[in-house]
């Protein structure tokens, strides 16, 4: 029989984004949390503008909306400070994989290099949870009685430290358990997006007077495979 391993020093990460896809969608906010020797030692919090007006539903769930965001910085002023953070350190979170791949892609997007392992608690709670009726974030703290206010990245981040302890204490010695308590390679491809070339933006832009179009996202701040799904969306809807 074999038996977990308690990593003791970590980063918990939870990011806020206005989509579900990391090719396409970008991040809002920012939390995590740094544990040493199994105590919280700092904390980095930020909002994030995307560039990008926040979808009804994300701003439902988060309370997140696009005049928040204006002031606040661009993903590539604070992409530095998170990676730095970030260390070498283990990182930690409820799917894990999601908040990794959205750091990984900006990272590749601004030329640096992010290469991770990680633990995951919902795969740890789906093997030994298996009955709950979900093993959502939300709904393992109201089982573990843990604080929790969801889907916002820093309450989500400390909530999930909190998840992983009991977690440990309640399947640290159950059979196999090293396989989900040892940190594995976090694993995503990533390619690395250019920008707005200046025929794409003028193009966009000419269709846009055209069609007398108003636009909340800012054409400079565009990618070349963006423009191209924007004026694409144009063309089938307006015509040229």
């Amino acid at each position: 029989m074999t038996y977990g391993t308690r990593t003791e020093s970590y980063v918990c990460v939870d990011l806020e984004t206005t989509g579900l896809n990391p090719k396409t969608d970008k991040i809002i906010e920012v939390g995590a949390v740094k544990v040493e020797n199994g105590r919280i030692v700092r904390v980095f919090e930020t909002l994030v503008n995307p560039g990008r007006p926040i979808p009804e539903n994300v701003r439902q769930l988060t309370d997140i909306c696009t005049a928040r965001l204006q002031n606040a910085p661009k993903i590539e002023e604070v992409l530095p400070d998170l990676l730095d953070f970030l260390g070498d350190s283990v990182l930690l979170g409820h799917q894990v994989l999601f908040d990794y791949s959205f750091i990984k892609k900006e990272a590749v997007n601004h030329k640096k290099s992010f290469e991770k392992t990680g633990i995951d608690t919902l795969r740890i709670a789906r093997k030994f949870l298996p009955d709950l009726e979900s093993r959502s974030l939300g709904f393992l703290c109201r089982h573990y009685a843990i604080p929790h206010r969801p889907h916002r990245a820093l309450q989500d981040a400390q909530a999930a430290c909190a998840l992983y302890d009991r977690l440990w204490e309640e399947f640290g010695e159950a059979e196999d358990a090293v396989k989900l308590f040892t940190p594995k390679p976090l694993l995503y491809q990533a390619k690395r997006e250019t920008p707005i070339t200046p025929s794409q933006k003028e193009r966009l832009y000419k269709l846009l007077v055209r069609h007398k179009l108003n636009i909340e996202y800012n054409l400079d701040a565009l990618t070349r495979s963006e423009a191209s799904r924007y004026t694409d969306r144009i063309l089938a809807k307006y015509g040229r």
